[in-house]
C-alpha cells in the first residue's frame, strides 16, 4: 500500500522558512488540491466585503463582464507561482502580470497587504476544519513566510516579521474594515452567481450552500440573506465526511496546480499558454 502520510514526514523535515516553496507546492498541489482551491475561492470571496475593495472592482468592471476569467486569471497566476516558483522563469513572468494589472490603479498598500493575508489564513482555517489530516506547524508558517516573499515582490509594505503579528492584521483590519456597502453587494453577488453557475442543481440549492460557507460578518456585510441554519449544518458534515474518505485515499503522485482541469477560461493550461497571457487586456 501507498504510504498516505509520507508527504507529511517529509514536510516536517523541512525548514519552514528556507523550503518554504517546497512545503507550498507539497501541501497544497499534493496533499490538499481541492481544500486549497475551496479555500482560496472563499478568500477572495472574503476580501469583498471591504468597501474600498469591492468600489475598485466594481470600477473595473470585470467582475460584471467577465467573471469566470478574471477568476481563472486570479488562480492560474498564483498556482504559477508556487507550481514553478516565484524566482523562476514563469513566475516571474506572473508576477509582473500580477504587478502590471495592480500598477493600473492607486490601491491601499493595507488593502493588498489583507488580501495577501487571506491567501495565508484562509486555507489554514478551512483545513483546520476540514482538513483530512492536521496541518503541520511547517505547513503553517511555510505558507506565511511564502506570501510575505511573494508580498516582497509586489512592493506590498509593512508585512508583519512573524506568523503571529500578520495573524493579529489581518483580524484587526476586518474589525475596522469590514461594512456593507452596496459594491460589496455587487461583487458579492457576481461571485455567487459564478459559484452557483459551475454545478448543474437548481439555484436556490448551490446559493444555499455558497451562502452557508460564508461567516455572520460576510452575510452582514454583502447583505446577504443567511442560510437556513440545517443547510449550514449539512454543509458542514458533507466536509467533514468527504475528509474522512480521502484520508483513505492512495496518495497523489502527480500535482494539481496549473493543471487543474477545471480551469475554463484556458482550456490545456498550461499546454500552449504563458503566465502574460493571462490578465485583463
Amino acid at each position: 500500500m501507498p504510504d498516505r502520510f509520507a508527504n507529511r514526514r517529509l514536510i516536517e523535515s523541512l525548514d519552514p522558512e528556507r523550503d518554504h516553496q517546497r512545503i507550498m507546492r507539497l501541501s497544497s498541489g499534493y496533499e490538499f488540491p481541492w481544500d486549497y482551491v475551496r479555500s482560496l475561492e472563499f478568500a477572495l470571496f472574503k476580501t469583498y466585503c471591504v468597501p474600498s475593495i469591492s468600489r475598485l472592482l466594481a470600477e473595473t468592471g470585470e467582475f460584471e463582464h467577465r467573471p469566470q476569467k478574471r477568476y481563472d486569471d486570479t488562480a492560474l497566476l498564483m498556482a504559477e507561482l508556487v507550481d514553478h516558483g516565484y524566482d523562476s522563469p514563469r513566475g516571474k513572468e506572473a508576477l509582473r502580470v500580477v504587478n502590471r494589472l495592480h500598477g493600473r490603479y492607486d490601491i491601499d498598500n493595507d488593502d493588498m497587504k489583507y488580501v495577501l493575508s487571506t491567501f495565508v489564513y484562509e486555507p489554514i482555517d478551512w483545513l483546520d476544519r476540514f482538513g483530512w489530516r492536521p496541518l503541520t506547524e511547517q505547513e503553517r508558517l511555510g505558507a506565511y513566510h511564502f506570501y510575505r516573499a511573494v508580498g516582497d515582490r509586489m512592493a506590498i509594505r509593512g508585512v508583519p516579521d512573524t506568523y503571529e503579528g500578520f495573524r493579529a492584521f489581518k483580524r484587526e483590519y476586518e474589525e475596522s474594515r469590514f461594512g456593507y456597502s452596496d459594491t460589496n453587494r455587487r461583487i458579492g453577488q457576481y461571485t455567487l452567481d459564478l459559484f452557483c453557475s459551475w454545478y448543474p442543481l437548481p439555484r436556490s440549492w448551490t446559493s444555499a450552500a455558497v451562502r452557508a460557507m460564508l461567516d455572520d460578518r460576510m452575510i452582514e456585510s454583502f447583505g446577504f440573506t443567511p442560510a437556513p441554519a440545517l443547510v449550514t449544518r449539512l454543509a458542514a458534515v458533507a466536509l467533514r465526511l468527504r475528509a474522512r474518505a480521502v484520508r483513505h485515499l492512495p496518495p497523489r503522485r502527480t500535482p494539481r496546480l496549473t493543471n487543474d482541469p477545471d480551469n475554463r477560461t484556458y482550456p490545456g493550461y498550461p499546454t500552449g499558454y504563458r503566465p502574460s497571457d493571462l490578465g485583463a487586456p
